[in-house]
């Protein structure tokens, strides 16, 4: 099964702009993932397959070793099918690519599939794939799954190797499952978990205990998406979980300080590095040149441009993500909750138009960046585990997720915690 790759500047005629490198079928050994067919964000090496991370300067390297996720997926006998198209260097969340084409949404290809992995969520939402891997800033494997209607799975921070990718920001990144149920997410992180765990069980949801975290996270919704966190919450708390209507003090704050900062310094360092070793003959100028996407372009000629002093980085890192973790740690143990409860996003995939940098809520136009991370933004940088799941609840024209945080190094049982909502919400 192969996929053509699209050149730079090509027009895009696939329904959804989803798969963009050529991918041949490689050996696998035999295991827990016998015959699942994966698609692989392409910021994610696979060995003799390009990565191009959505970027015209790297469009002909070929890495010629696999990421460490994706050998332990082919440990467990899982195949890679082909590589998906992202927003151009994961700096983005509508995965309006200007390079290799926008990725449609898999449920109205008339809007967004959100990203930065929306070709690896679309994918799988058609079933070209089983399931997918990608990567996580600050939502890039949660927020496309929501707005297509599928299952993505952020890892507490370092879980999963981090070798072999194209990665922003090491105090954020990471790889991440996106699925159609819950159960198969959960074969996926046992896999890239290095973990030998049996199947999860649905988690008891008679006296279970959800926080719910009304300011910040239930701000400014778009009526869909409160109508379908409403419905959603009462078939929870008919079936028996005590729904704990409580909120993280100064989360906004919190995570402002440390989330853009770590990011743009980070990914200073690590772009710089990354073209020295896989683009020896090419300047960061010139890399920087070939961005096509103008909002990455400007975001990474500021990181680049050393717009964070090492001072405020550490500042950013040292005091104000260890205060955003101990928001989190605080709001579990004080309220006595295993996890807590929230849209994915304030609302659902927005229309394509030639400029994205806005979207339409609520009767005015907001900036789509800020507007679509912000729930899933705390979490990553505190890094925590979360999963997004379609709430089904409600029939609505466009998908809408519901997302579960748990406590740092929770991952399994929040998953059987999410198998048991997805349930009762189906």
């Amino acid at each position: 099964m192969t996929y053509k790759q699209q050149k730079p500047g090509e027009a895009n005629t696939s329904a959804h702009a989803s798969f963009i490198t050529e991918a041949e079928i490689l050996p696998t050994a035999s295991g827990a993932l016998d015959g699942l067919r994966l698609a692989i964000k392409d910021n994610i090496h696979v060995a003799g397959i390009p990565n191009t991370a959505g970027t015209p300067a790297l469009a002909n390297f070929i890495p010629l070793e696999d990421a460490g996720v994706v050998k332990r997926l082919r440990s467990a006998g899982a195949t890679i099918i082909g590589k998906n198209n992202l927003h151009e260097l994961a700096f983005g969340i509508t995965n309006q690519n200007v390079a290799f084409g926008t990725v449609k949404n898999a449920v109205n290809a008339n809007c967004i599939a959100g990203g930065s992995s929306g070709g690896t969520a679309v994918s799988v939402a058609l079933g070209i794939a089983d399931a997918g891997i990608a990567t996580d800033t600050g939502g890039s494997v949660r927020i496309p799954a929501a707005l297509n209607g599928i299952v993505g799975f952020r890892p507490t921070t370092g879980r999963y190797p981090s070798s072999g990718m194209t990665i922003i920001s090491s105090t954020r990144d990471t790889a991440g499952a996106i699925a159609r149920d819950v159960k198969t997410v959960a074969m996926l992180d046992s896999v890239m978990a290095g973990e030998t765990v049996g199947p999860i069980e649905p988690a008891e949801l008679a006296g279970l205990r959800i926080g719910v975290p009304r300011a910040y996270f239930f701000d400014n919704l778009d009526s869909t998406v409160d109508a379908s966190m409403t419905a959603s919450m009462q078939r929870l708390s008919d079936a028996g979980v005590i729904l704990v209507v409580a909120d993280i003090p100064d989360i906004e704050t919190l995570n402002a300080a440390s989330s853009l900062p770590v990011v743009l310094h980070e990914t200073n360092k690590h772009l710089r590095a990354y073209i020295a070793e896989h683009l020896p003959n090419t300047t960061v100028d010139d890399f920087i040149a070939q961005i096509r996407s103008p909002d990455v372009k400007a975001m990474v000629s500021e990181a680049c441009a050393d717009a964070i002093t090492e001072q405020h980085y550490a500042v950013a890192v040292t005091e104000h993500r260890a205060a955003l973790q101990h928001a989190y740690e605080a709001y579990f143990t004080n309220n006595a909750v295993e996890a807590m409860l929230f849209p994915t996003t304030p609302l659902p995939a927005a229309p394509i138009t030639d400029n994205l940098e806005t979207v339409p809520l609520n009767a005015e136009e907001v900036a789509a960046f800020p507007t679509y991370i912000r729930n899933t933004d705390p979490s990553s940088g505190a890094g925590i585990p979360g999963i997004s799941i379609p709430t089904n609840a409600l029939q609505t024209e466009l998908p809408v997720g519901l997302e579960l945080d748990g406590p740092a190094g929770s991952d399994r049982r929040l998953l059987a915690i999410a198998l048991a909502v997805e349930q009762i919400l189906k």
